[in-house]
């Protein structure tokens, strides 16, 4: 299928997740970027700055693969907290990351950054394959998660940047379903490796998959341009022209970005100012349920090979590498689920109120792990358990997982939407490391039924305040209205 083919069937596609509003008539020879249909300039930007989630996803897979074999071939008397902390390392990094590097771009420009992120990766992983020892992991991990949120910080600007007015929201949440190829690769290489090897002892090899993603990154923002909305923001109004013209094409003209506030005449908005009267329910809305989903999307992401173990889903194989190798042949069906979760979040972006998506794929996961549950508790055949966990990955990801992502920029203006949706990550991230930290712990006190019935409470304290608080912030307006990124 050639170019054009593919972008007949992706209008065709959008047509049907949304009605058109209008076609643009203009008869001028050049086109509005706002307004323009999709080119493969598009598709450039969406892909190269969706390889960042596609990274992350994939080293959080890997850690997943990498903690059994460590624990158990290398350093047996690693405590439960230790393993929790040992994964939480490069969350922390990713944390780290969005602050710091978020900030500095701001200041010195998007377009560095966007390069040095893959190059840190870079570094942080050949240090970790060549060192092959705990302290080498755990530095290694959170100078690769320090990469990685900088590029989270960068990745969604550039896309709504330059995507038309109608497709930004979409292609956001595209970006955002992209992490999902990371995860499922990750885990089918790391399955056909580890069998290939037979060898626990060669872990640190697996690092090199998140090196070969850090030169594919780099190599493809090597020739890039710097992100139009800064450039705007720091009043460089013929540069982001040009910008835009090496994205989209000579005969593209700049948009709305035009009107984007200078960022030194913009009202400087703080976390605190968020907590203030009328403030508080959005940073309730936006970070509470994206702290309940980080449980689910890293603490049981992360630990998902061992928690096949703990549960005893894999065949039970009489050597501990086997049975860590059948873990992850399984972690990668399991996986399977989460790509067709996005796609199915996607297609229901705008034509279902946010609220309800985010509620009932809260509930809906919920009861996935709670069949995971009733058929660990009641010994039921291993299919009903991974149709569990898969049904667990499905929603949560075509609704939590990606609705926290896309409601804030909606809930907040423009002068709150750095802090807003920054203390709405962080809560996400706070969420990830407490699961991560807690899951081995939780293990060791009660086994798997005592994980999945507190991920269940979790999950269900995150629909109970999508469905109580997200009515209130952010008000079902009819199907009729095409959700919207705030401009006031």
């Amino acid at each position: 299928m050639c170019i054009r083919d593919r972008l007949w069937v992706l209008e065709r596609w959008k047509r049907w997740l949304e009605p058109q509003e209008g076609a643009d008539t203009s008869t001028d020879k050049n086109m509005n970027m706002d307004t323009m249909p999709l080119r493969w300039g598009h598709f450039r930007v969406l892909i190269v700055a969706s390889l960042g989630q596609i990274t992350g996803a994939g080293l959080a897979t890997l850690v997943g693969v990498i903690l059994p074999m460590i624990q158990i071939f290398r350093h047996p008397g690693l405590t439960s907290l230790q393993q929790g902390l040992v994964a939480a390392t490069s969350l922390v990094g990713i944390m780290v990351g969005s602050v710091l590097f978020g900030a500095w771009s701001d200041k010195k420009g998007y377009l560095f950054f966007f390069r040095f992120c893959p190059a840190l990766i870079l570094a942080a992983s050949l240090f970790t394959f060549f060192t092959a020892d705990l302290f080498g992991l755990v530095t290694g991990l959170f100078f690769m998660g320090l990469g990685i949120g900088g590029g989270y910080s960068l990745d969604s600007d550039y896309i709504s940047e330059i995507m038309p007015r109608r497709w930004k929201l979409l292609m956001v949440g595209v970006a955002k379903a992209a992490s999902s190829l990371g995860s499922i690769a990750a885990a089918a290489i790391c399955f056909s490796l580890l069998r290939e090897w037979h060898d626990p002892h060669l872990w640190n090899r697996l690092l090199l998959l998140v090196a070969v993603m850090a030169v594919v990154m780099l190599l493809c923002r090597i020739r890039f341009e710097q992100s139009p909305g800064w450039l705007i923001a720091h009043g460089r109004i013929s540069e982001a022209e040009k910008a835009v013209r090496y994205f989209l094409g000579p005969d593209v003209e700049i948009g709305e970005i035009r009107n984007r506030p200078n960022k030194t005449q913009m009202p400087k908005v703080a976390w605190s100012d968020l907590f203030k009267p009328g403030q508080v329910k959005k940073v309730i809305f936006s970070g509470i349920p994206w702290a309940c989903e980080g449980l689910g999307v890293y603490g049981i992401g992360v630990f998902l090979p061992v928690l096949v173990m703990a549960l005893g889903l894999e065949t039970g194989s009489e050597s501990a590498f086997s049975r860590i190798t059948d873990s992850v042949l399984l972690t990668t069906w399991i996986n399977l689920c989460i790509l067709p979760g996005f796609v199915l979040g996607l297609l229901l972006v705008n034509r279902w109120y946010h609220v309800r998506t985010q509620t009932w794929g809260f509930i809906l996961c919920a009861a996935g792990m709670g069949i995971l549950l009733a058929a660990y508790e009641f010994h039921w055949p291993v299919w009903i358990a991974v149709s569990g966990f898969m049904l667990f990955e499905l929603f949560l990801n075509a609704g939590p997982h990606l609705m926290t992502f896309i409601i804030p920029p909606q809930i907040y203006s423009v002068a709150e939407r750095g802090a807003g949706a920054g203390l709405a990550a962080a809560f996400g991230k706070l969420g990830a490391v407490a699961g991560v930290v807690v899951i081995p712990i939780l293990l060791k006190w009660g086994g798997a039924s005592l994980v999945l019935w507190v991920t269940i409470g979790v999950l269900l304290a995150g629909a109970l305040v999508t469905a109580v608080v997200g009515r209130e912030v952010l008000p079902d307006k009819g199907r009729s209205v095409r959700p919207e990124i705030r401009r006031d």
